[in-house]
């Protein structure tokens, strides 16, 4: 929750900022958001009207679709000749990419500064952290361009942990990574169903465990009244045999005042 809660103010900063901007001066704040070293969360960004707008046309003239709205086609006629749609491309890889679709696309994609290069290399590992807890080296090389063992754990240690965006084990002899934690990404299109179900399932075990627990506290409640019954059982039987032993005792001596005052007598 750290890593959320430390950008929150810059998710703001940056999201008054785009709301503020439009066409060409997104560009440059583009680049800066997704080079900030603290900022992992672009989804409130790509959510502002004026981006939303532009991404909406990007999203048409990557996908072939005609356009035959009014106000994208006046989008093209403002984007024509400008860099804006590839940063907003680049926008939507920081939100919901890796480093491998970075390369799969980087035809059509600026080239990126080393600062954007490291953060979405970051955002690959907490990808992979997603489903599988633990990572193997071979995979991390292949999916980071990571050239050797000393070069990839540098990169875990100095700029994934210390960031604070996972925790976890490095296991040299086993050549893996064992995820404790990761930082969450933007939701990618078709998550949410799954995570709602997520959410469900684990609410669904949440109130099971909380029957369970009730069901635990009826019966230590039980049990508590039953100790405290035999307790005051146990105490009531004492008392009688304290009292039947002094009754006894009383007796005793009786006895023997009578026994001493008879031979007295005699």
């Amino acid at each position: 929750m750290e890593i959320e809660e430390k950008q929150a103010e810059i998710i703001e900063q940056f999201v008054k900022q785009a709301s503020a901007q439009k066409g060409s001066a997104l560009g440059p704040l583009i680049v800066e958001a997704t080079s900030h070293p603290s900022l992992f969360a672009f989804s409130e960004i790509l959510a502002v009207p004026t981006v939303a707008e532009v991404v909406a046309f990007v999203k048409l003239f990557f996908t072939g679709i005609s356009l035959h709205v009014i106000y994208v086609k006046s989008m093209y006629l403002q984007l024509e000749g400008t860099n804006n749609s590839v940063h907003l491309e680049v926008l939507r890889l920081f939100a919901q990419g890796t480093w491998s679709d970075y390369k799969s696309n980087s035809g059509r994609l600026p080239q990126l500064v080393p600062d954007q290069v490291l953060k979405l290399k970051q955002l690959t590992v907490l990808t992979l952290a997603e489903t599988n807890k633990v990572l193997s080296y071979d995979k991390l090389m292949l999916e980071l361009d990571a050239t050797n063992v000393r070069e990839l754990e540098d990169f875990l240690i100095n700029d994934c942990m210390y960031a604070g965006l996972v925790r976890g084990k490095l296991d040299q002899l086993r050549r893996y990574f064992e995820v404790q934690f990761a930082a969450g990404r933007d939701l990618r299109s078709g998550q949410l169903g799954s995570m709602i179900q997520t959410l469900s399932n684990w609410l669904a075990v949440s109130d099971n465990l909380l029957i369970t627990i009730q069901d635990k506290i009826k019966w230590a409640d039980t049990m508590s009244e039953l100790d405290k019954k035999h307790q005051k059982e146990l105490e009531d039987r004492v008392m009688e045999v304290k009292k039947s032993v002094a009754i006894k005792e009383k007796a005793s001596n009786v006895l023997k005042i009578e026994h001493a005052t008879y031979w007295m007598d005699v």
